[in-house]
C-alpha cells in the first residue's frame, strides 16, 4: 500500500480502525483469523490466496469504492453496505460511530465517481482500439483486393 495519510482513526479493544482516502482497513486485536493472518504476513503467496479467501467472511481492508453506504444504527452501531460480500457492523460508541459516518459517506461518494470517471475512461480506450482494429482489418481486405485485381489482371 502507498503511503497514504490516515483521515480517522478509532482504536477499540477489540479492532483499530483507520479509515484512508480510498480505503478502510479493519485491524482486529486477538483474533484467530487475525494471528493467522499474521502468520501469512512472511508468505507473500499465501498471504494473497488465503488472505484474500479470509477476506471473503470478514472483509479487512474495504475500498471505499466498494461500499455502497455507512449508516449508524440507534445503538451507535456503524454498518458498512457491501454489495458483492456480507455487511460489516461495528460496535461503537454514539460519537465515534456519527464522526466515522459523517466522515466516510462523502469520501465513499468521492470515491465512485472517480470509480465512475476511471470507468468512462476506460470505455473509450475500448472503443478507440475497436476503431484502430476495424481500420486496419479495413486496409488489409482493400489490399487484399487489390493484389487479388493485379494478380487476376497479370494473367
Amino acid at each position: 500500500m502507498s503511503q497514504a495519510k490516515t483521515i480517522l482513526e478509532i482504536d477499540d479493544p477489540h479492532f483499530t480502525l483507520k479509515l484512508y482516502e480510498d480505503r478502510l482497513k479493519i485491524d482486529l486485536k486477538g483474533n484467530t483469523k487475525n494471528e493467522i493472518v499474521e502468520a501469512l504476513e512472511n508468505k507473500p503467496v499465501l498471504r494473497y490466496s488465503i488472505g484474500n479467501i479470509l477476506d471473503i467472511f470478514a472483509p479487512l481492508h474495504i475500498h471505499l469504492n466498494e461500499i455502497d453506504s455507512a449508516q449508524m444504527g440507534s445503538s451507535g452501531n456503524v454498518k458498512l453496505v457491501l454489495p458483492w460480500r456480507r455487511d460489516v457492523t461495528l460496535p461503537l460508541e454514539a460519537n465515534k460511530a456519527k464522526m466515522l459516518v459523517d466522515t466516510l459517506n462523502p469520501l465513499i461518494a468521492k470515491e465512485k465517481e472517480k470509480e465512475a470517471r476511471r470507468a468512462i475512461i476506460e470505455r473509450r480506450a475500448e472503443v478507440a482500439r475497436a476503431r484502430r482494429y476495424i481500420a486496419i482489418l479495413a486496409v488489409g481486405v482493400a489490399l487484399a483486393g487489390v493484389f487479388g485485381y493485379l494478380v487476376g489482371s497479370a494473367r
